[in-house]
């Protein structure tokens, strides 16, 4: 109920926000599978809320998992092309029905974790490059932490066409748990109003040890207010390995 409330106070302030001036927002870095290859100036600060998200997936034994969760992301712009990140899961709901088996289902915390974005300076318009260095702690529920804490490195580079029209290649090593993991996405993102993008997305990981998995999808973000983005998106699986469906709605507000 408190979750609720909240957004609907939000929601109500999103005027507010459209009578700021009129200097652009910054990209926020959902939805997708990657990260926008940008950060916010110095002194300006994002939240980005994911309201929920959901997994749901079916497995060679017949069992059916259905999760819920909330994605949290705050951003704060440092100067010198550098911003600090600070993100969790503070809220998940997982479902298991094993095939002639009764139901389960667990609630909790996922992991939180700190992450230090650098975005490259370049002189060209068109090409833009950005790494992202994070750690992840072990602070969730049994059913929704990766067990111990895990370190990543990726890269997002994106490449704008002309106006309506940019793509974007992103890429991440994550170590953690006595596994290695690389995962890649390409993508194609398309303006179609001031206010309202959409994109496709393809993404691809392999485990050390465990097979691949592949998916692919869209999604779409509207611009409600001046410094108030929606977006909706959805990732289908590939293959045997993957979740069946992916998807999740979210809202983002930039301050400064």
């Amino acid at each position: 109920m408190r979750g609720v409330m909240a957004v609907m106070v939000l929601a109500l302030a999103a005027p507010a926000w459209a009578q700021q001036d009129d200097a652009e927002t910054p990209a926020f870095d959902r939805p997708g599978l990657g990260f926008s290859a940008s950060v916010l100036p110095r002194g300006g600060a994002a939240l980005e809320l994911g309201l929920p998200s959901y997994e749901r997936d079916r497995d060679d034994d017949g069992t059916r998992t259905t999760q819920y969760g909330t994605d949290l992301l705050l951003r704060v712009g440092l100067g010198a092309n550098l911003e600090l990140q600070a993100f969790g899961s503070p809220w998940n709901r997982l479902r298991e029905a094993p095939r002639n088996a009764p139901s389960t289902t667990t609630r909790g915390a996922g992991d939180s974790g700190l992450a230090l974005k650098f975005a490259l300076p370049l002189e060209s318009d068109n090409h833009a490059i950005a790494l992202l260095a994070s750690t992840s702690f072990d602070t969730g529920s049994r059913d929704f932490s990766e067990g111990g804490t895990q370190y990543q490195l990726g890269a997002s580079y994106e490449y704008t066409f002309n106006d309506p029209w940019s793509g974007a290649l992103y890429a991440n090593a994550t170590r953690g748990g006595g596994e290695d993991e690389f995962s890649w996405s390409p993508s194609l993102s398309l303006a179609v109003s001031d206010t309202v993008s959409t994109y496709i997305e393809a993404g691809f990981t392999h485990t050390n040890g465990k097979p691949s998995t592949s998916v692919a999808g869209a999604g779409v973000t509207w611009m409600a207010a001046g410094r108030v983005q929606l977006d909706a998106s959805f990732d289908l699986g590939l293959d045997r390995n993957s979740p069946d469906l992916q998807a999740g709605l979210g809202v983002s507000f930039y301050f400064e």
